[in-house]
């Protein structure tokens, strides 16, 4: 069976009566591609947040920078996180009623880190139609300009695919969008706790962390149910918590009864920011 080629055209947010947005932070979303900051995590919850992943750090070390990928079915702490009520206000504002949380990944960059995250759209990496997947990138550490915050490329979300080249030796995936020509970037400067929400088609990524403070931060893709998966052999590997309303086609995985990610494999790596 032949996977279908994915729609990844962006469709503007309407939200008559947002819970969390404001009107002009939902046309920023759809002029931009992104918005931020809001507070999502009590003070308690963030230190929290950082503790489970230092657990997972601790226990799983070779997982620790990029390899906690879509344990969100697996892993009780990132389960909670993902149906968190003050994160899923702020993703019914943009996607509807009806979500799904198909994909998380704690991603940390440690003190001087070489490696960046090159520019790269998200939903070319992945076998979903259409694009509607908005991202949460939830702000374990502060993250800013020196820990090496990830970065926005405003108004390139609207464009489709845009052309890619060979990424640089210390990139941490192989190919790259070339940027030329779409403007200055803006640093998604957040404390922790706070949460940034962008779309699936928007140029992102983030420099090398040259300095001494380590960045960590765990990104959750939503999407509405009418989402979905164009190749059988990549939906294998996704393990989906309907978060809220109907889930439709997409198979809810409740929550887990372990916090402890040895001996828990990952279904598939999503990438990183």
């Amino acid at each position: 069976m032949l996977a279908t080629a994915p729609d990844l055209r962006f469709r503007p947010v309407e939200t008559p009566t947002p819970k969390r947005l404001t009107s002009s932070q939902i046309d920023h979303y759809n002029r931009e591609g992104w918005t931020a900051p809001f507070d999502a995590l009590s003070p308690e919850e963030t230190t929290a947040a950082r503790a489970a992943f230092d657990r997972y750090a601790a226990l799983a070390p070779e997982r620790a920078a990029y390899g906690l990928n879509c344990y969100q079915a697996r892993l009780s702490s990132i389960w909670d996180l993902a149906t968190h009520p003050a994160i899923l206000d702020h993703v019914e504002d943009i996607l509807g009623p009806d979500i799904v949380c198909w994909a998380t990944a704690f991603i940390a960059k440690p003190p001087h880190d070489p490696r960046a995250v090159p520019w790269h759209q998200d939903a070319n990496f992945w076998a979903l139609t259409p694009a509607r997947t908005v991202t949460v990138w939830l702000a374990v550490d502060d993250a800013d300009a020196d820990n090496a915050a990830m970065c926005f490329l405003p108004r390139s979300h609207d464009r489709g695919p845009l052309p890619t080249r060979p990424a640089g030796p210390d990139s941490v995936f192989h190919i790259e969008v070339d940027a030329e020509g779409l403007g200055a970037p803006i640093s998604n400067d957040l404390a922790a706790g706070q949460i940034s929400l962008h779309a699936d088609m928007l140029v992102h990524g983030s420099p090398a962390n040259p300095g001494p403070r380590r960045r960590c931060a765990l990104t959750l893709r939503y999407c509405p149910p009418e989402v979905r998966v164009t190749d059988p052999a990549w939906a294998a590997g996704v393990e989906a918590v309907v978060c809220r309303g109907d889930g439709g086609t997409w198979q809810h995985h409740p929550r887990p009864d372990t916090d402890d990610p040895r001996g828990v494999s990952s279904p598939h790596v999503i990438g990183a920011n």
